[in-house]
């Protein structure tokens, strides 16, 4: 597969992923499938070429933090999927779920 196709299909799944657990409770959450899907976007994380991780950490980090902070709100801070999902992310994680500031490569 061609690391282009690599990198949306990863990025989809990150973002189809940030979609699904924010500002939803734990209530409306399948955790089976959310652990699945955590499985899956670390796998693919650690199959993407190094350029390509290079390239696209910095959104990484936001969507995946942007993730993490909402499944901190309703499961805690030590619910075991958020470490691993903290393992993806390199640097600060965004203040909130809500943490939409960056401007688009394609606004400016």
């Amino acid at each position: 597969m061609h690391k282009y196709q690599q990198i949306y299909e990863f990025a989809a799944s990150a973002g189809a992923f940030e979609g699904y657990v924010y500002r939803r409770s734990k209530d409306e959450i399948d955790t089976k499938a959310l652990t699945n899907w955590v499985d899956n976007l670390f796998d693919a994380y650690h199959l993407l070429p190094a350029d390509a991780i290079g390239e696209c950490q910095l959104s990484c980090n936001q969507t995946l933090g942007r993730a993490i902070k909402s499944l901190m709100a309703e499961f805690g801070e030590d619910y075991p999927i958020i470490g691993k999902l903290q393992t993806l992310v390199k640097g600060e994680l965004p203040n909130s779920a809500d943490d939409f500031n960056k401007e688009k490569w394609f606004q400016g």
